[in-house]
C-alpha cells in the first residue's frame, strides 16, 4: 500500500491510524490460528472517521476489518487489509429506556461492565460468553455470540433491537422493526438501503427459495446457528405472509461485519435474575453417562448446563488462579455437568434442588453431585469460563485447535452425534477436548493437533471436513455461536446448499457492491488451511537463554502459549489486576497478549543475530509493570514479568547497560553505603537542592519522593530483646532482606518482636534476593545471588525450617525467579517450598491454634489491606486477611485495587511516573481517600507503602506493623 496515501488518510482523521510494524504485528491475529498482516490499524474516534475509512476502502480497493476485543475463535478479525478497532473510542451508554427494556449502546461496550451499569436499574443483557469480561457488545452482534445463559435467556440476535450503521457507499442506516407497510416504503427509496431492501424482498418473495431455505438450513429448534447469513430469520414476518415485524437486525447479527458498520446497537433487556440460587454438579465416570443425562436434566427449568471434560479439568490443576475454584471437584471425573437453578424464594429454591436431585437419582449416572450456592457458583462459573483459555497451557506444539468446536445440534440428537463424532476421531487416531454448553446441545470439542508440521494440516482440513458432514447428517449448525470467519466459511454450501449459499453471495453484494467490508470471511472465503500463525514445516528457530525455559519447552514456546482469549483486556471494573499499563492506556501493546504476541513474532521473524534486539520489542515492553499478574490469572500462564526479564537482559548485552538501570539494580549496594552516614545520606534525599540534583541525574521523576536509609544491628537487638515466658512454639528463620535492611528497618524490629512475644525462636538471615537485578535484566548477578542463597538456605531446608520474609517481592522470588535461575532443580524446590511471606507463616500457626485471639487488644480499629501484586500472583491476599483478623474487634476488609502503580524502579522513572500514578487512580488511591483517617491502611509491599504516601500522603502500614501494635 502507498505509504503517502496512508499518511494523507491519517491526517483528515481526528482518530489514529498506525502503520508501524508493530502495531500491525500486534493485529495480525485474533484468538484464532490464523494470522495476517494488515496494512494499518486504524483508531476512529466518531462517525466520521468511519466515514472516511470506508470511502478509502472503497477508492483504493482494500478490505476493512472491524474489530473489538479481538477475541475472535474463528478468524474473523484478521486480514490484510485495513483494521479498525472501534474499542478504544466508541464505548459510550447512550441511553437506557427502562419502560422498554431496552439499552443502547456504542460497539466497544464490554458486556460485563454493560451489566454493571444496568444493575441499578433491575434488568440485564443475557448472553454470557466465556468472554464476557472483556468482549464487546459490537463483536457479539457480530457474532451473534450465545454464551452459558442462552437456554433461558436467549442469544444476541434475539436481543437487537436496532442498528445504527453505515453502510459501503459511506451513507447512513438504521435497521430496526418494520411493519409490512413501512418495509415497502423502504423498498421505494433511492438509496443503497432502499436497495438492499428491494433487493432481499425480490430474493425472498419466492417460495421456491424460501422452501429451499427452511430445507437446508439448520434444525429450526437448535437457536445456537450461525451458519451463514441468517436468511431464515428474515422469513418469520408479515412481508412474507407471517406475523411479526420484519427486521433488518436478524439478517445483520452473526454476519460478522461484512454487510455494513455498526456505530450504535439497541438491545432488549430482561429482569434480573431471580435472587436465589443453587449448582448442582453431576460427575461422570464416562462422557457418554454425562451425556445420557442432559436430555433430562434439561426437563428442568435449567439456567445453565454446561459441561467439562477431563481434559480440561486437569488443565485446571495447572493454573494458579483456577486451582481454588476446582474446590468442588470429587475424585477424577471424566466429565462433569454444571446445573443452575434459581429461584425467587428460597423455598421455591429447596423444591427445585429436591426436583432436580430426584432426576439425577433416578438415572443413576452420576456418582457425585456437591450443591454449591452463594460465592461458590461463581467460582465454579469461572472455572467454566477459563476453559478456552486454559487449552493454551498444553506444554509443547501439540495444541487442541479450533475447527470444529462450534457444533450445535438438537439436544435430542446430541449424543448420537457425540458417539459418531468420537468414531471419526478414532479414525484420525485423535484425542479431544470435549467441553461448554451441553444444555443447548452444543460442545467445543478440539482436535489436538500441531498446525507447525503439513501431516497436522491436512488433518485440521480432513477432520473439519468430516465433522462438517456428520453435522449436516444431523441438521446442525457448524458455527452455533464462534461464527464462520475463515476456518468454517469453507464448508457453508455443504451445510446450506449450493443454491442457499448463491444467495448468501447475492446478499452480501447487495450491501457491499465493490467488497470491502471483512472480505473471505462467510461467502468467497479464505482457504481454512493457510495463513496461519506458524510456518508450516519450519526449522524451528535456535534461541539461548540465561533464564531456565524447559518447562515450556523454551521461550519461543512460552510466548506462544497465549492463544489470544484476551482475558488480559479486561478493565480495572473486572476483578484481578493483570495488565495494569492496558487500564490505562487501553493499547493492544500493553496487554498480555500484545506483549505475548510480539515477542512470539519478533523472535520468530528476524535476521538479527540477537533476536532480541529489536526496538519494537523493546516498545512492548516498556510500560510492562512486571506485577506478574498475567503468571496466574492469564489461563495460560503466559508469565510476562519472566519474559521481560528475559528480553531486557538480552537486549542490553547487545546494546549496553544504561547509568540509570545500573543505579537501580545495584541500589542494595548503594543503599548500603547510604547507610553508614544515614543523616548525611538522608538530607541529602530530603534537600529540594541536592536531592532534585539526583534525581534529575538519575531520571527519577522530580514529583517523587526518595526513601530514608538506616542503619540498625538487629543482631544485637534480637540478642537483647527479652523472652515471655510461654510455651516455645518452635524456630524459625527471618529472613532480613535488602530492603528490610537498609529502608524498612521498622519492619524487622516489629517482626522481631511479634515473633519472640507469640513464642518462636529467631535466627536471622541476610541477604539480598536479587530483586533488583531481575526486574532490570541483570541476570547474570541475579543468577550469581541466587546460587549463593540456596547453598545457604539449604541447612534451613534440611531442618525443615520456615524461612519467612516481610517484602513479597524478596521472598517470593526464592519461590518463583530462583526455579529459573538454579539449574539444582530439587534443592530450589524444597527451598520455595519452605519459604513464606509473614502473613502465609502465621495464618497456618493460627489455624493449628498456636496463635489465639486473646493474645491481642479487644480495641476496635478498621483495616483496609492492600497486597503486594506478587503476593497476589504467587501466594494468596486472604492470608493477610485471616491474620489481621486474629485481633477481635479488628474489622479487616480487602480493598479490590489491583496493582498500586509503583512496580519497583517503575514508578520512580521519569517517563513512566503518569503512567504509575493513573494506575494508582484507577482503584487505589479513591478506595483510600474515601475512607476515613483512622481506618488504617495495611499495605505488604516496600513500594506500595511509598506509592500510597505520594499518591494520597495516608502512611500505610505493614501487616506486621499492625499486629505488634495490638500485642497485649
Amino acid at each position: 500500500m502507498n505509504i503517502e496515501l496512508l499518511n494523507s488518510l491519517s491526517l483528515n482523521l481526528e482518530g489514529d491510524l498506525l502503520t508501524d510494524k508493530l502495531s500491525t504485528t500486534l493485529y495480525a491475529t485474533d484468538a484464532s490460528v490464523y494470522r495476517k498482516i494488515p496494512i494499518a490499524v486504524a483508531f476512529p474516534k466518531n462517525t466520521d472517521d468511519i466515514k472516511q475509512l470506508i470511502n478509502f476502502a472503497s477508492e483504493n480497493n482494500i478490505g476493512l476489518i472491524p474489530r473489538t476485543a479481538g477475541t475472535s475463535l474463528a478468524g474473523q478479525c484478521v486480514g490484510d487489509g485495513l483494521v479498525v478497532d472501534v474499542s478504544k473510542h466508541f464505548t459510550k451508554i447512550l441511553n437506557v429506556d427502562v419502560e422498554k427494556g431496552q439499552v443502547t449502546v456504542q460497539p466497544g461496550v464490554i458486556r460485563d461492565e454493560l451489566n454493571l451499569f444496568l444493575e441499578p436499574y433491575g434488568l440485564f443483557f443475557g448472553p454470557n460468553t466465556s468472554t464476557s469480561n472483556r468482549c464487546m457488545i459490537g463483536g457479539m452482534v457480530g457474532n451473534n455470540s450465545s454464551g452459558t445463559t442462552s437456554i433461558q435467556y436467549g442469544i444476541t440476535r434475539e436481543k437487537t433491537v436496532s442498528l445504527k450503521t453505515i453502510l459501503a457507499d459511506g451513507t447512513d442506516a438504521n435497521f430496526g422493526n418494520l411493519s409490512e407497510a413501512e418495509f415497502h416504503k423502504k423498498r421505494e427509496e433511492d438509496t443503497l438501503e432502499g436497495k438492499i431492501y428491494n433487493s432481499i424482498y425480490s430474493e425472498l418473495s419466492s417460495k421456491e427459495t424460501q422452501e429451499e431455505i427452511i430445507s437446508e438450513f439448520p434444525k429450526p429448534s437448535i437457536h445456537r446457528r450461525n451458519t451463514g447469513y441468517a436468511v431464515d430469520e428474515l422469513l418469520h414476518n408479515s412481508v412474507f405472509g407471517k406475523e411479526g415485524s420484519f427486521n433488518m437486525c436478524k439478517l445483520l447479527s452473526g454476519s460478522e461485519g461484512t454487510l455494513a458498520f455498526t456505530t450504535e446497537i439497541t438491545l432488549s433487556l430482561d429482569p434480573l435474575p431471580p435472587k436465589f440460587a443453587a449448582m448442582i454438579v453431576t460427575h461422570y465416570n464416562s462422557l457418554e453417562d454425562c451425556l445420557s443425562d442432559v436430555v433430562p436434566v434439561m426437563e428442568h427449568q435449567l439456567h445453565l448446563c454446561e459441561m467439562m471434560d477431563k481434559v480440561i479439568l486437569d488443565c485446571t490443576k495447572n493454573n494458579r488462579a483456577q486451582l481454588e475454584n476446582r474446590f468442588f471437584v470429587e475424585d477424577d471425573p471424566a466429565a462433569l455437568l454444571m446445573l443452575e437453578i434459581k429461584a425467587v424464594t428460597k423455598a421455591d429454591l429447596n423444591y427445585l434442588i429436591d426436583s432436580l436431585l430426584e432426576t439425577i437419582k433416578k438415572s443413576g449416572l452420576s456418582y457425585a453431585s456437591p450443591i454449591l450456592f452463594g460465592d461458590d457458583i461463581k467460582k465454579a462459573v469461572e472455572l467454566r469460563k477459563a476453559g478456552l483459555g486454559l487449552l493454551g497451557n498444553m506444554v509443547g506444539d501439540k495444541k487442541a485447535v479450533a475447527c470444529i468446536e462450534d457444533t450445535a445440534v438438537a439436544i435430542e440428537d446430541l449424543k448420537d452425534f457425540i458417539d459418531e463424532f468420537s468414531v471419526i476421531m478414532k479414525g484420525y487416531n485423535q484425542s479431544a477436548v470435549y467441553y461448554a454448553h451441553a444444555g443447548a446441545g452444543e460442545l467445543h470439542l478440539r482436535p489436538i493437533l500441531n498446525l507447525k508440521k503439513g501431516d497436522d494440516v491436512k488433518l485440521f482440513r480432513d477432520i473439519t471436513t468430516d465433522v462438517a458432514k456428520l453435522t449436516k447428517k444431523y441438521n446442525g449448525s457448524f458455527s452455533g455461536e464462534h461464527g464462520d470467519g475463515i476456518v468454517r466459511a469453507e464448508f457453508i454450501p455443504l451445510m446450506i446448499g449450493d443454491k442457499n449459499y448463491q444467495l448468501l453471495r447475492r446478499i452480501k453484494s447487495y450491501f457491499d457492491p465493490k467488497g470491502i467490508f471483512n472480505p473471505g470471511k462467510i461467502v468467497d472465503s479464505y482457504p481454512m488451511d493457510e495463513s496461519f500463525r506458524y510456518e508450516i514445516d519450519r526449522v524451528e528457530p535456535e534461541i539461548k537463554t540465561l533464564l531456565d525455559f524447559s518447562e515450556s519447552e523454551g521461550i519461543l514456546k512460552a510466548a506462544e502459549k497465549c492463544n489470544g482469549s484476551g482475558d488480559c483486556r479486561k478493565t480495572e471494573k473486572a476483578s484481578g489486576a493483570m495488565c495494569p499499563s492496558y487500564h490505562v492506556t487501553r493499547n493492544e501493546k500493553d496487554t498480555t497478549r500484545g506483549r505475548a504476541n510480539a515477542l512470539r513474532e519478533m523472535l520468530t521473524n528476524t535476521d538479527e543475530t540477537n533476536k532480541f534486539n529489536q526496538k519494537e520489542l523493546k516498545e512492548v515492553f516498556d510500560l510492562c509493570l512486571s506485577c506478574k499478574a498475567c503468571s496466574s490469572e492469564c489461563p495460560s500462564n503466559v508469565d510476562i514479568a519472566t519474559l521481560k526479564a528475559e528480553f531486557t537482559y538480552q537486549y542490553q548485552e547487545e546494546n549496553g547497560y544504561s547509568f540509570r538501570n545500573k543505579l537501580f539494580a545495584y541500589n542494595t549496594k548503594y543503599n548500603a553505603l547510604g547507610s553508614k552516614i544515614p543523616k548525611i545520606t538522608n538530607f541529602m534525599f530530603n534537600s529540594s537542592i541536592f536531592g532534585g540534583l539526583l534525581k534529575n541525574i538519575s531520571g527519577v521523576a522530580p514529583e517523587r519522593s526518595l526513601p530514608n536509609v538506616y542503619k540498625f544491628n538487629f543482631d544485637s537487638y534480637l540478642s537483647n530483646i527479652s523472652k515471655p515466658k510461654i510455651k516455645n512454639k518452635g524456630n524459625v528463620v527471618l529472613y532480613i532482606d535488602e530492603f528490610t535492611k537498609y529502608l524498612d528497618v521498622n519492619l524487622g524490629i516489629d517482626a522481631i518482636q511479634v515473633l519472640t512475644k507469640l513464642g518462636y525462636n529467631i535466627e536471622l538471615f541476610y541477604a539480598e534476593s536479587g530483586r533488583t537485578f531481575i526486574s532490570k535484566g541483570f541476570l547474570k548477578e541475579a543468577k550469581e545471588i541466587a546460587l549463593k542463597n540456596v547453598v545457604s538456605l539449604k541447612k534451613y531446608v534440611d531442618k525443615d525450617v520456615a524461612i519467612i520474609g516481610l517484602e513479597p517481592s524478596a521472598i517470593l522470588t526464592f519461590r518463583d525467579e530462583y526455579k529459573k535461575l538454579v539449574s539444582d532443580k530439587e534443592l530450589v524446590n524444597a527451598i520455595a517450598n519452605n519459604s513464606f511471606i509473614i502473613e502465609e507463616f502465621l495464618a497456618k500457626e493460627i489455624e493449628k491454634g498456636n496463635i489465639l485471639k486473646g493474645q491481642f487488644t479487644k480495641e476496635a480499629k478498621t483495616v483496609k489491606i492492600h497486597s503486594h501484586c506478587h503476593q497476589k500472583s504467587l501466594s494468596n491476599q486472604k492470608v493477610t486477611f485471616d491474620v489481621l483478623n486474629i485481633v477481635e474487634n479488628y474489622k479487616v476488609s480487602i480493598i479490590s485495587s489491583g496493582c498500586c502503580g509503583m512496580a519497583g524502579s517503575f514508578g520512580y522513572e521519569k517517563e513512566h511516573y503518569k503512567t504509575s500514578m493513573a494506575v494508582g487512580n484507577l482503584k487505589l488511591f479513591p478506595a483510600i481517600n474515601n475512607s476515613d483517617c483512622d481506618v488504617i491502611i495495611s499495605a505488604n509491599g516496600t513500594s506500595c507503602r511509598h506509592q500510597i504516601y505520594d499518591g494520597t500522603k495516608r502512611n500505610a502500614l505493614h501487616p506486621i506493623t499492625i499486629l505488634k501494635e495490638a500485642l497485649i
